[in-house]
């Protein structure tokens, strides 16, 4: 979920169209039986979809990622200043075009931006139309079943009625294994990736010192902050906690040795001391200039409630993925061996309650020095897997 490595090459190439669509003239009911008011989606599109729209293909992002995944795209006015020149490259680029693993010959691939995002999607930073002012604090708690609830009001619009696959990395694959459980006749097959079907009680504790680093900021005013000083200290350090977990340690070591550190890169009164610590608070500083915080801990709260089982009404994986295997739905899990954010052990989880339920699987374990960062880095370790999956 560190975009550090993506190619930021922008020479000759085809400028991607954000796309706009309002839900419906109806507020957009939640699932904790609140509502917002009225839902923009900002989402983008590649590729064509062909005339019975049976090419389609639903990818969604990380935790702090954007719906655009693939070309160049250098300005999002719906992003506001948040839209920082390392967004301007697609995450998945290596992933997306002619001949990759989502072939743009073959499939029309759509991604939208979360709801509750920073990047266009109706979040925090936009306007109540009730009060006329950005929704603050006021914006309402999100679970993942909302996300998925999103993207099927935005296929439909489409005219997707059926989607040849749905894909996404980390955070993405709980908002992806939500979409096959509770609308499993709305896809075929099902592309999770460094994901989980529960959250973990330790991701649950590291979640829960960003949530604690936000909220004792000075300046986060309780989420109200859009008219003053904004936390950045507190979503800085918030991301310095979770970035530990994305990139492995022995990949922060060989950064950190590439970094000059600056000597004058102080704190109030402690002195930056080495170039792990210099690389750590970089990280921070970058992120705050792309990231909104009541986005980010909208987000990470999803993360740190979810629960398959739950969400679906369901009392185990077996009865999660019944309805998986009587739709016909094939999986792709991938699990990433040095992964710290999503261990192995939690694929493991999931095939086994898909094999459980007779679900057609395949379990494919990336052996990687990138830990979770891996599926944004390493595209050859994926692509013939993904490609396999799509065509059979």
């Amino acid at each position: 979920m560190n975009n550090d490595s993506v190619p930021k090459n922008s020479l000759c190439q085809k400028e991607e169209p954000t796309l706009s669509l309002i839900l419906g003239e109806q507020p957009f009911a939640l699932s904790d039986g609140g509502f917002i008011p009225h839902v923009e989606v900002i989402y983008q599109t590649w590729g064509t979809l062909n005339q019975d729209k049976s090419n389609a293909i639903l990818l969604t992002h990380a935790l702090s990622g954007s719906h655009h995944a693939s070309g160049y795209n250098p300005s999002i006015p719906q992003a506001g200043g948040l839209w920082s020149e390392e967004l301007h490259q697609g995450w998945w680029d290596d992933f997306i075009g002619p001949g990759k693993a989502l072939d743009t010959d073959q499939y029309f691939i759509v991604s939208a931006n979360y709801l509750g995002g920073c990047y266009g999607t109706t979040g925090p930073r936009s306007i109540n139309p009730e009060t006329g002012k950005a929704y603050g604090k006021e914006f309402p708690q999100l679970s993942v079943s909302d996300q998925v609830k999103m993207q099927i009001a935005l296929l439909d619009a489409l005219g997707i009625d059926k989607l040849h696959a749905s894909i996404g990395p980390s955070v993405g694959g709980l908002v992806t294994l939500s979409l096959a459980t509770l609308y499993p006749d709305r896809v075929k097959t099902v592309i999770p990736i460094a994901s989980g079907m529960k959250t973990t009680v330790l991701n649950r504790l590291i979640l829960f010192e960003q949530i604690l680093a936000i909220e004792n900021d000075p300046h986060f005013n309780g989420g109200n902050y859009y008219d003053g000083p904004h936390p950045d200290y507190g979503l800085a350090l918030a991301r310095m906690i979770s970035h530990k977990t994305f990139v492995h340690l022995d990949a922060i070591e060989q950064r950190a040795r590439q970094e000059v550190r600056q000597d004058d890169e102080s704190l109030a009164w402690y002195r930056v001391q080495d170039t792990f610590q210099s690389y750590m608070l970089h990280q921070g500083k970058k992120f705050v200039k792309r990231f909104d915080a009541n986005t980010y801990l909208r987000i990470i709260d999803m993360w740190s409630r979810y629960d398959a089982c739950k969400e679906a009404g369901v009392s185990s994986p077996k009865e999660l993925f019944r309805p998986c295997s009587e739709h016909g739905q094939k999986f792709l899990v991938f699990s990433i061996d040095s992964d710290f954010c999503f261990y192995p052990e939690e694929q493991a989880e999931i095939v086994n309650g898909l094999e459980k339920a007779g679900v057609d699987t395949m379990h494919i374990t990336v052996h990687s020095d990138k830990g979770h960062d891996s599926f944004l880095l390493e595209s050859a370790l994926y692509t013939p897997h993904i490609a396999y999956a799509l065509s059979s």
